[in-house]
């Protein structure tokens, strides 16, 4: 891939020269969905795919971007004078925005650069191809100027650009999987105080498959924000009656005791999915350490219920693709994953039965959407890096 964005970057730009290559992966979340923005716990891991840049800084002010997976928008150009947001700047709103929240922060970026991406994270899938770019782009700005970022400090970065610059209320999650990943184990990572721990996922004879539903979704443009603020509004009505500060803080007793405190069913609905999300994801870390992966795939399967009945995010094709993962054997737990409303599931799934795995789902889901979902067996890698 390297000498690939190298030679699309020579192409697109005249020469390579200065040129360095970089990488951040994508992630996907094992369970622990819609909890990051309610002070609870997310089970995340980086993936070996993500998103490859060729950049270079030049000697003058102006920006240049070009993306391998959307050829046809061409060069677009700006500079470090116009960091604002714009329907024009198409895709570009994610690394520039990420620039802007460097200088908010005081870190001055002295010169432009070029920038070539290309990603091989389906876009819109859910696998975070948003926050990869994200995290990307702070990881370049460290390298060229000298910054003293850590990791932590890009994944901090990358969502305070996309809650301020791009609009979009997203947690920590996404950006902070992908900053800090770690070969070969996942993330438990508390969302209130930032405190996590790496826990190996070792899968005697297992792998996690993500089938992509292929139906498109924004984030910006989902229910996204419309459930965080149904969080938020019941959040606020707990706090009458108990003294919390996140939803995260209350367990299944402490939610049942003072649910009655909720006036809207529906608002109750979002918080009792956070609250017992919450719980299933602590239990399920619990499960994995003691090697009980049979346990942790009952979770994952819970928590697409929960999902589908109490968060109400995941819709036909999500359903079709979990409820059909479900029927086949050696399937030991599936769930949606990431935002929902499309996007993709995430399955564990015994090595002997991938391949039936991806022929039944992938049938049945042909014949009752009418179009394709991908599937792909994928490994959790590192966070992003100089190649």
């Amino acid at each position: 891939m390297k000498e690939i964005v190298l030679n699309k970057f020579q192409e697109i730009y005249g020469d390579a020269a200065g040129a360095k290559v970089f990488f951040a992966p994508g992630r996907v979340n094992l369970i622990g969905e819609h909890t990051d923005y309610n002070g609870g716990h997310v089970f995340p891991c980086a993936l070996t795919i993500g998103t490859y840049a060729a950049a270079r800084v030049r000697s003058d002010r102006k920006l240049r971007f070009f993306s391998m997976n959307f050829e046809n928008k061409g060069v677009i150009e700006t500079s470090l004078d116009e960091l604002v947001p714009s329907k024009e700047a198409d895709w570009t709103n994610y690394p520039k925005g990420v620039m802007w929240a460097f200088e908010q922060r005081g870190m001055k970026i002295p010169a432009g650069m070029d920038i070539l991406l290309n990603g091989n994270i389906h876009n819109g899938s859910g696998l975070s191809s948003s926050a990869s770019v994200e995290v990307l782009t702070g990881a370049m700005l460290r390298e060229f100027f000298g910054l003293s970022v850590t990791n932590q400090d890009l994944a901090l970065i990358g969502q305070y650009s996309e809650n301020q610059f791009n609009g979009v209320n997203c947690g920590i999650m996404d950006q902070f999987a992908i900053a800090m990943g770690k070969k070969d184990n996942a993330i438990f990572l508390d969302t209130a105080d930032l405190s996590y721990e790496y826990a190996p996922l070792v899968l005697k004879g297992a792998k996690i498959v993500i089938a992509c539903s292929n139906k498109k979704r924004g984030l910006g443009d989902s229910k996204y924000n419309e459930r965080r603020s149904e969080c938020e509004t019941a959040l606020a009505e707990l706090q009458e009656k108990v003294k919390i500060n996140s939803l995260g803080d209350l367990d299944e007793a402490g939610f049942e005791k003072y649910q009655s405190a909720i006036q809207s069913e529906v608002c109750r609905k979002r918080a009792r999915h956070a609250v017992y999300e919450n719980r299933r994801t602590i239990r399920a870390v619990e499960a994995l350490k003691k090697g009980d992966i049979e346990a942790f795939g009952q979770l994952m399967n819970d928590s697409h219920r929960s999902l589908r009945d109490d968060y109400e995010v995941t819709g036909t094709e999500l359903d079709t693709l979990v409820e059909e993962a479900w029927k086949v054997e050696g399937v030991i737990g599936s769930r949606m994953t990431g935002a929902g409303f499309g996007g993709c599931t995430v399955s564990i799934v015994k090595d002997e039965s991938i391949e039936r795995f991806m022929e039944q789902v992938g049938s049945a889901y042909l014949k009752k959407i009418g179009y394709a979902a991908d599937f792909y067996a994928v490994e959790i890698g590192d966070g992003p890096r100089v190649l």
